[in-house]
């Protein structure tokens, strides 16, 4: 199980170079979304969210928080990537296809288009400029 979650794959340089890209770039964007929900999660303010799967607003709150901002530092560190990519793929699907189903293909673009890259990510791995690449190599040495 430990194999999963730190396996980089084994890739060609370019390649890797592309997966650390998408990693940091798609990281950091989100992060920037994520960054005010999470203010809005730790501030004094009643809270007030979407809450499109019937599980509360703060828990809907936390759950976006969860990803947008803890998975999205995962994901530019290639820390356990695979598992961060997954609920950041998760939280991109429901924001398309739930919050924005009725607002068109407009409004549903950017989330499907970080869904695509999430998926992308956790099917391929984080690649070798990542700390699950160093992580692998260590546990795989002392085999």
């Amino acid at each position: 199980m430990t194999r999963l979650f730190f396996n980089s794959g084994n890739y060609p340089k370019n390649i890797n170079l592309v997966l650390f890209l998408l990693r940091v770039g798609a990281g950091i964007f989100m992060l920037s979304h994520g960054w005010g929900k999470l203010l809005k999660l730790i501030g004094d303010d009643p809270i007030t969210f979407a809450d499109p799967l019937g599980v509360g607003d703060a828990t809907s709150l936390f759950l976006t928080v969860f990803a947008e901002v803890f998975c999205s530092i995962l994901l530019i560190l290639g820390l356990t990537t695979r598992l961060a990519a997954f609920p950041s793929f998760i939280t991109m699907m429901v924001a398309a296809f739930v919050v924005h189903a009725g607002d068109g293909f407009g409004k549903m673009e950017l989330a499907l288009l970080y869904g695509v890259v999430y998926l992308a990510i956790t099917i391929a791995g984080p690649g070798k400029f990542s700390i699950d690449h160093l992580v692998s190599r260590r546990i795989n040495s002392k085999k």
